[in-house]
């Protein structure tokens, strides 16, 4: 079935603030400036700074809800689905998990390239899927398992290549690449507890979406913004770039803004194409499927790569194209994308029909429209 106009617009709106979200917090990175008392000039080292950004565009989800439900009442006959009510402290621990995964990430992209960031974040199919088995008591299909191992196989491709290129990168120290690949892998390890804890404690109680990105928002924003007064004061030696060298100097990130306010362009880039992501990834949920979600957020790698090679921000290494695609096989082998091909050759029909069995499975499918249901 075709798409309609406003399916394609969910899909591009993804596509593209999913790229700038990465981009632009890359590009902040990349800026150099002054700052407090006229020290002198040093990049733009803040990634907790960032993180609070960050939260702010998923916060920001929270009031469109609220715009959305109060447009909604006024009609005569309101239509949206707000969902049951709720205890806001069930999102504390998930929100926690993505307070302290994002900031990692943005930590780890101060020391490695942004496709390089992307692509390894799919490792998180990996953790998902162990937890899942050992948290929620599913129980995976062989295409899934085979979708783990391979993805664990492209991300040893791109770790090569970080490696092969850290020693010839003058930007990035080879012990910084190394460093930072492996504290996007560590993230994805949080992200992946997120995803648990989200679907046995918040699904069950059918938070809108967006209320629900935006609770998340709230306390992310909110605790990580009061964190930032002890960070300023933890030393943290070399690992900070800051002047003082301590884990965030806040009043450096301001002071910096102040000296090049071109930072704060990609610093608004980075917060509004969150929250645009957000609704957009949401919609296309709703809208189309998870699968073709999924999709888009891998095409994305392919437009933050493209774009970071085109601005010379990175070398090209094929090495760490045929990673990238090894992690696009694996995510469509755990998604199932390979079912409806296997599904017309005879020989693996059957294999299809019992995968689709597998209780957990069909309810994923079944959510998705991609198989009816049995009357």
């Amino acid at each position: 079935m075709a798409w309609t106009k406003y399916q394609l617009f969910l899909a591009g709106l993804m596509l593209t603030t999913g790229s700038i979200n990465t981009l632009s917090a890359k590009w902040a990175d990349m800026f150099s400036a002054k700052g407090c008392k006229d020290s002198p000039e040093h990049t733009f080292s803040h990634p907790f700074v960032q993180a609070v950004g960050m939260f702010l565009g998923e916060l920001s989800c929270l009031v469109v809800f609220h715009m959305l439900l109060c447009h909604d009442r006024r009609r005569p006959e309101p239509k949206m689905n707000t969902g049951q009510s709720f205890n806001p402290l069930l999102f504390l621990p998930p929100a926690l998990c993505d307070m302290t995964a994002t900031s990692i990430m943005y930590v780890a992209l101060n020391m490695t390239s942004a496709s390089s960031f992307q692509m390894l974040r799919g490792a998180v199919i990996i953790f998902t899927g162990l937890l899942s088995v050992a948290f929620l008591g599913r129980r995976l299909v062989a295409s899934q398992w085979t979708g783990i191992f391979v993805t664990i196989l492209g991300l040893v491709m791109v770790g090569l290549a970080d490696f092969i290129s850290g020693n010839k990168d003058d930007s990035h120290k080879l012990s910084e690449v190394i460093t930072g690949d492996l504290l996007i892998i560590m993230a994805q390890v949080i992200a992946a507890v997120q995803m648990v804890l989200e679907e046995k404690f918040v699904y069950k109680h059918d938070v809108h979406p967006l209320r629900a990105v935006g609770t998340e928002g709230f306390f992310g924003f909110f605790i990580l913004s009061l964190l930032l007064i002890p960070f300023f004061y933890i030393p943290v030696g070399s690992f900070s770039n800051n002047p003082r060298h301590v884990l965030e100097d806040a009043l450096d990130a301001f002071c910096q803004i102040g000296h090049n306010p071109m930072i704060i362009l990609a610093l608004l880039g980075n917060t509004v194409s969150i929250a645009f992501f957000n609704f957009a990834g949401i919609s296309v949920t709703k809208e189309i499927s998870a699968t073709t979600r999924m999709v888009l957020d891998s095409l994305r790698t392919v437009v933050i790569w493209v774009v970071s090679l085109a601005l010379g921000w990175e070398q090209f290494h094929g090495l760490q194209v045929l990673g990238f695609i090894v992690l696009l096989v694996g995510a469509a082998l755990y998604n199932g994308l390979h079912r409806p091909l296997l599904a017309k050759i005879p020989c693996c029909a059957n294999m299809v029909e019992e995968e689709e069995r597998n209780p957990a499975e069909r309810a994923r499918l079944l959510d998705e429209g991609r198989v009816q249901e049995e009357t």
